[in-house]
């Protein structure tokens, strides 16, 4: 039974790329979609404002335009992943992310930079995790929780190369060159890897859970989808959470008493924190259910967050919690839903969850910038402390809702 389960994820069908190829190349796609368009406005937005004299708010608030049309066209997305697998919907993502990323350099008044960000947007809800978790389990079905893990650790270098290379090109050649530059790497790099290097047919899925519907219409039970709901209130949270954390995290740390390179120093921490914590579940994650990765994921931000919220003196032990907690959340929001309801209607309910998510993620920072003006770093702290909060109850509740139904599957059998 082990000999063959390796087997399955080693080989692939004749005239299909093997399973490292196709994550590898996927990890690839998604660093540099991820660093050229929701880690874009992190180096671009000052040069931007400065050159255009636009409001920085207007500036930033284009990357929000962006995840909201992310988020309105994410259910269309999983369906089509359902019908077609992830390969034509990648390859989109990659064209709509570069024509995005080439009206913005054109862009000389705000209507069209934020056409342009309504492009990339359509591109980011076609191609950043959610859309790439859901090609990974309608290639590999059941088998692809740790494709999703390995996934999650290309991904985690996203701003560590990108931010540097765009600071570079910005440098060098200015930001509406920087952007041209990122749409030429779109067209001339992801695209030929998402055409050439993703499973034009993928494999089907293994043999369905019991009681699991077929054809991949996404439909429910009502015991499965008061799971479905608990899980899409968690995910709604944790997007708003790190829209929050990651916007506001060096006014925040600025507004318990550090210097800005100080802040910078200990924000630093945030990403190889969250890569450690991705790479110790790669390496343990499949003793356990999923369940437990969300539910870890919840303890661990909430209890960093509360530490920074009651001035814990230990700063970077809060981050350092955080970042572990949202490391391995982005690996159970992906891999839960596969467990709970099977890889038949898992690109259809990736789609569905997907949209509350990155709708959060887009009103948050709005949110978070009105509380810093009002109540300063503290009230935008404990924000974030009780939603985090907040994902804690709901898990506790996920909890109940999973043992419930499997006493219900138990008793009927």
């Amino acid at each position: 039974m082990n000999e063959t389960r390796a087997a399955a994820t080693l080989t692939a069908p004749p005239g299909e790329p093997r399973r490292a190829v196709v994550i590898t190349a996927l990890g690839l796609t998604q660093i540099l979609a991820w660093g050229s368009s929701y880690y874009l406005p992190a180096v671009l937005a000052k040069p931007i404002a400065a050159d255009t004299g636009w409001p920085l708010s207007l500036v930033i608030g284009g990357l929000s335009l962006g995840l909201l049309a992310g988020g309105l066209v994410s259910p269309a997305v999983g369906r089509a992943i359902d019908r077609t697998g992830g390969r034509p919907v990648l390859a989109a993502s990659s064209v709509l992310i570069a024509a995005g990323q080439a009206l913005l350099a054109l862009a000389h008044a705000l209507p069209v930079y934020f056409a342009a960000w309504i492009l990339m947007g359509l591109g980011m809800g076609a191609g950043l995790y959610d859309a790439a978790f859901a090609t990974l389990g309608r290639i590999y079905g059941k088998e692809a929780r740790s494709a999703i893990t390995t996934l999650t650790l290309w991904g985690g270098f996203a701003s560590t190369v990108c931010w540097p290379l765009s600071a570079l090109l910005v440098e060098q050649l200015g930001w509406r060159s920087a952007c041209l530059v990122y749409a030429g790497i779109q067209l001339l790099f992801s695209l030929p890897v998402h055409l050439f290097l993703m499973p034009r047919t993928p494999p089907r899925a293994p043999s369905l859970h019991a009681g699991e519907t077929s054809g991949g219409t996404g439909r429910l039970t009502p015991r499965e989808m008061r799971a479905f709901l608990i899980l899409a209130a968690m995910v709604t949270v944790g997007g708003a959470i790190g829209a929050l954390f990651s916007t506001h995290l060096l006014l925040i740390l600025q507004g318990r008493g550090l210097e800005l390179a100080a802040a910078v120093a200990l924000g630093a921490l945030v990403g190889p924190s969250q890569v450690g914590a991705r790479v110790v579940e790669a390496a343990f994650g499949k003793r356990y259910h999923p369940i437990w990765t969300v539910t870890v994921a919840a303890v661990l931000v909430a209890t960093g967050l509360s530490l920074l919220l009651f001035g814990f003196p230990i700063v970077a032990v809060a981050l350092i919690l955080y970042a572990a907690g949202n490391g391995i959340w982005s690996i159970g929001r992906g891999s839960l839903p596969l467990a709970l309801f099977g890889p038949s209607r898992y690109a259809v309910l990736m789609g569905r969850l997907a949209m509350p998510g990155l709708l959060a993620q887009a009103v948050a920072p709005s949110v978070g910038g009105f509380l810093m003006e009002r109540g300063g770093p503290i009230a935008a702290t404990a924000l974030l402390a009780g939603l985090a909060a907040m994902n804690v109850v709901l898990a506790a509740v996920l909890w109940a809702a999973y043992r419930s139904g499997n006493s219900s599957s138990a008793t009927s059998t």
